[in-house]
């Protein structure tokens, strides 16, 4: 643990952002495979729902450089042809 008054500070304010990004994380994977899932059953209205918000999530994640653009590229461009081939 650090001695310096900054640095403390540092460490929790790194913390916080830790779980932020975690959790945000998490809920942009967990909108993709709730896609995923409703595009392996077939059901064509809730796939186009889950299809914007997971959509959504990934453009946020983007933005908030918690994953690469390119990764954000790569996963929409599978979720639009997933999306496309129901």
């Amino acid at each position: 643990m650090p001695q310096i008054k900054s640095a403390i500070k540092r460490v929790k304010t790194q913390n916080k952002r830790r779980l932020a990004n975690a959790s945000q994380r998490s809920a942009m994977r967990t909108a993709i495979k709730k896609f995923n899932t409703a595009a392996h059953n077939g059901d064509k209205d809730q796939a186009e729902v889950l299809y914007k918000n997971a959509a959504k999530m990934i453009d946020s994640a983007k933005h908030k450089k918690l994953i690469h653009p390119n990764k954000a590229a790569r996963d929409l461009s599978k979720l639009t042809l997933r999306k496309n081939n129901l």
